[in-house]
């Protein structure tokens, strides 16, 4: 999910209205497109919303996770990021990073990690927007309430369009039924079918990710 920076003006609009006296609900017509720096500014402008942008520019509300999952988020961000404190080269992001990849499309996964010199060969401007790259190393946790788009389905999706736009290795957890699909790119542009573990309680980063392994029990329990 991608959160926005609370902008100056919202917080001084009366409960309700933005602004410019418009109300903060407004239904948005379905062909409506945005370009990634129009997405931006409707993310500054409405800082307590949950969204993403979709390739084709489609805002894509998301909803806030339950104290399980966002417990299990805390814990999942922890271990990842005592590996890289402990590796080193590496840098972790919380769910509220937005980044903009290749295809256009501004994503938000649980977790992501990115090898350090790539995060510090952006710009200070480009480290405080969207970052525009995809990370190396992407993690969704699947809710056992999910619907569309947190849906199984859906984050399948963003898997498939994370490794299309770069990824080199990724992870949805499905907590319910202790299970692991494990999504890696074979060769440039292939995105195979997921390999799924069940039940699992290891994770391991191989040599893409050396010395990265995840507790799943610990994440499992919620």
């Amino acid at each position: 999910m991608t959160l926005a920076p609370p902008a100056s003006e919202a917080q001084q609009a009366p409960s309700g209205f933005t602004a410019e006296g418009l109300p903060h609900h407004l239904l948005l017509p379905p062909d409506l497109r945005l370009t990634p720096e129009q997405f931006a500014l409707v993310c500054e402008a409405n800082p307590e919303a949950v969204l993403e942008l979709a390739a084709d520019g489609q805002l894509i509300a998301m909803t806030p996770t339950g104290g399980s999952t966002g417990r299990r988020n805390t814990r999942l961000s922890f271990q990842l990021e005592h590996w890289a404190r402990t590796q080193g080269g590496w840098e972790v992001f919380d769910s509220s990073t937005g980044f903009r990849l290749p295809d256009g499309s501004v994503l938000s996964p649980d977790a992501a990690v990115v090898r350090a010199e790539r995060w510090q060969a952006l710009t200070p401007e480009q480290r405080r927007g969207f970052p525009p790259l995809c990370p190396d190393l992407v993690v969704e946790l699947v809710s056992a309430s999910d619907e569309a788009p947190r849906g199984a389905q859906a984050l399948r999706r963003k898997m498939a369009a994370y490794l299309a736009n770069g990824a080199q290795l990724g992870w949805l957890l499905f907590p319910e039924q202790k299970a692991v699909e494990i999504w890696h790119a074979e060769a440039e542009g292939s995105v195979p079918a997921p390999r799924r573990l069940e039940p699992a309680s290891l994770l391991e980063g191989g040599t893409l990710f050396p010395g990265l392994v995840l507790e799943l029990e610990e994440i499992w329990a919620g």
